[in-house]
């Protein structure tokens, strides 16, 4: 459940709740700090490069479980299929769906490049496909929910 001051007027001068501005503004900033972990692999600093990559995936992880997950179930799933002509809820479903498969793919490859916990044959072994991949996915997903906030609160 969401603290009711959550549900106050945002801080970003639009129609939103300040916890969907914290959630967006959170998700920018997680996006950058993927790209600042990019740049720590190109400069081969590969410890610090998984520091970030891996708290960012978990982080994320926490906030939708904690509330892109619930907002979902409660503003859209109850309206589907039946609404998917509006965009409102097209674009949720989609942001939903890659979102899910985004978080999926960086806990795979935290999971397969950070860990013994596989075996050998589930480990990953370009690393570079698998994470510039994930890295496209992510601000793929990033900005389809950029885009939800804006379909959702911005009139």
């Amino acid at each position: 459940m969401i603290r009711r001051d959550l549900l106050e007027p945002g801080f970003l001068g639009i129609e939103a709740p300040v916890y969907a501005d914290l959630v967006l503004l959170l998700e920018i900033g997680m996006g950058l700090i993927l790209l600042f972990g990019a740049w720590l692999a190109r400069k081969r600093r590969f410890k610090w490069h998984a520091l970030c990559q891996s708290s960012i995936i978990l982080l994320n992880l926490i906030v939708i479980a904690v509330i892109m997950l619930p907002a979902f179930n409660e503003h859209v799933l109850p309206k589907l299929p039946t609404k998917l002509s509006k965009t409102y809820y097209l674009l949720s479903l989609t942001h939903a769906t890659l979102g899910t498969f985004s978080e999926a793919v960086g806990l795979y490859i935290v999971v397969a490049a950070g860990t013994n916990l596989l075996p050998a044959r589930f480990r990953l072994n370009n690393y570079r496909l698998w994470m510039r991949g994930a890295l496209a996915l992510w601000w793929t997903t990033l900005l389809l929910g950029i885009a939800t906030y804006a379909r959702w609160y911005i009139p």
